[in-house]
């Protein structure tokens, strides 16, 4: 599943905008499915300044660790204290319910750079082969 509202990165992180600067940001639902049973997250403390492309947080699966990665840069608003208890709720719900934090982007045309649903969807077919 691939929300088409959403932009991503090549590291399966995705961001949606919300209105006035601020944007949501996520894992997308085939790096959930990749990951498995996630046991443990660590994300930033409202107030973090995140820089595009740079680590935000880390989340543990019982296969592996993996680092998250910024959509874009700017102050962290809010962090789901919902998904930090009930990490499964990323499998149910990894683009609405399952969103991770939300930022107030320094710059929002870093928006436009990540790739579109489409293009996401060509890079997940691609990675496959």
């Amino acid at each position: 599943m691939i929300d088409p509202e959403a932009r991503y990165l090549r590291t399966h992180e995705w961001a949606k905008k919300e209105g006035g600067g601020i944007f949501s940001v996520g894992l997308s639902s085939y790096a959930v499915e990749q990951l498995g049973d996630i046991v443990y997250m660590e994300l930033p403390q409202p107030g973090d300044t995140l820089e595009q492309s740079g680590t935000f947080g880390v989340v543990e699966s019982v296969k592996a660790a993996s680092d998250l990665y910024a959509p874009l840069g700017g102050e962290v608003l809010e962090v789901n204290q919902v998904v930090v208890e009930n990490p499964d709720l990323l499998k149910e719900d990894p683009y609405e319910e399952g969103w991770l934090i939300k930022i107030k982007a320094s710059n929002p045309s870093e928006f436009e750079d990540l790739m579109d649903a489409k293009e996401y969807k060509h890079f997940l077919e691609t990675e496959a082969e």
